[in-house]
């Protein structure tokens, strides 16, 4: 098996950094979002001048105001976040389809077999941070290396807005002398016992068998083991089969109306079609999906089986979705249903 290449993505202090692109007001201020402190509110995340007076993620709000009293705190809007999540996951198909996201704002992508920017990982890790910075307008830290292990602690090593790659030839190395701390799974507790073994870092584990720490960590003993020489053959997982493509654009206006909404149906099937270009040899079209979100944040779906859908079809569906809202729209989106596609052998592919 051939040297995988796997990034580690993560937007820096993700809610907050999208609070102040749309407010850039809040940007030369201690910003958190959490909950009221006076319901015994958590901390979410915070920008990075809040962390520089101690303000951390899952911290209680009273406390973090108490070492930060300019805090700014702001209740979070997870549908505006989960909405550039989307800008950005979708960003991240356009390199590769072995993509586990973590969370809103954390991914692995295994790009081993991507042609982008002449298979180079470290490049096609710089060319998507530089597309999120422009197309949505926060900045990422990426890390690349040959295992999820190494990559998820490079993108940690030069945040915010960093890059940071550990090539193969560079992995005995980098180990070795890596706390044991930045090993995944290592809490305060493993660590205080290791530390009590005379454990520090990698090279340290390294003198211990692997019959000696399972004796002392029991099943975690064996991923130190591993880890502490840099073996990590876990895969990306992507977290399920795709099962429909779509695109969905906001209006920076809201459309007035459903002739306006109709308006934009063109360019948002071409949008698509360019989308599904890469998977039309492996799969079918089961079905036509049309979404819209109204200006007061409410949306609906409507949706019909279709092998091959035409613009009449998605009109139709859009003048359906719209009818039970009859009110300005601030999103669009339109998609297909997809079906696992097993040609015979020698069957001419169909042309959407």
């Amino acid at each position: 098996m051939g040297q995988r290449k796997i990034i580690h993505c993560d937007c820096d202090c993700f809610y907050a950094a999208v609070e102040m692109r749309d407010n850039p007001a809040l940007v030369e201020i201690p910003l958190a979002i959490g909950g009221s402190s006076d319901r015994r509110g958590v901390i979410s995340t915070c920008n990075y001048l809040a962390r520089e007076f101690g303000v951390r993620s899952a911290m209680a709000t009273a406390r973090a105001i108490k070492l930060c009293p300019n805090l700014t705190v702001m209740p979070g809007n997870m549908e505006k976040y989960r909405q550039v999540s989307q800008q950005i996951m979708a960003i991240y198909r356009d390199y590769t389809d072995l993509i586990e996201p973590l969370s809103l704002d954390e991914a692995y992508l295994d790009v081993t077999d991507c042609d982008h920017c002449k298979g180079s990982a470290t490049l096609i890790a710089q060319e998507i941070r530089e597309r999120i910075k422009k197309e949505v307008g926060i900045t990422v830290s990426a890390g690349v290396a040959p295992s999820k292990f190494l990559a998820k602690i490079a993108s940690d090593w030069d945040k915010p807005d960093g890059l940071y790659v550990i090539r193969p030839q560079d992995v005995e190395s980098f180990v070795e002398v890596l706390p044991v701390e930045k090993i995944f799974g290592v809490g305060e507790k493993t660590a205080a016992r290791l530390h009590k073994l005379g454990i520090k870092n990698c090279g340290d584990l390294r003198g211990y068998t692997l019959a000696q720490l399972v004796d002392h960590f029991g099943s975690f003993g064996k991923r130190l083991y591993e880890l502490s020489r840099g073996i990590d053959d876990r895969p990306v997982k992507v977290s399920r089969e795709r099962k429909s493509i779509s695109v969905e654009h906001t209006y920076p206006e809201d459309l007035p109306d459903l002739n306006s909404c109709l308006q934009q149906l063109p360019m948002l099937m071409e949008s698509l079609a360019r989308r599904f270009e890469k998977h039309r040899d492996k799969r079918t079209v089961t079905g036509a999906v049309v979404k819209v979100k109204f200006a007061d944040f409410t949306q609906t779906t409507a949706e019909h089986a279709a092998e091959q859908p035409d613009v009449e079809m998605f009109a139709a569906l859009l003048r359906e979705a719209w009818e039970r809202g009859h009110k300005p729209v601030r999103l669009l989106g339109v998609g297909y249903r997809l079906g696992q596609y097993q040609p015979k052998q020698g069957e001419q592919l169909r042309l959407l």
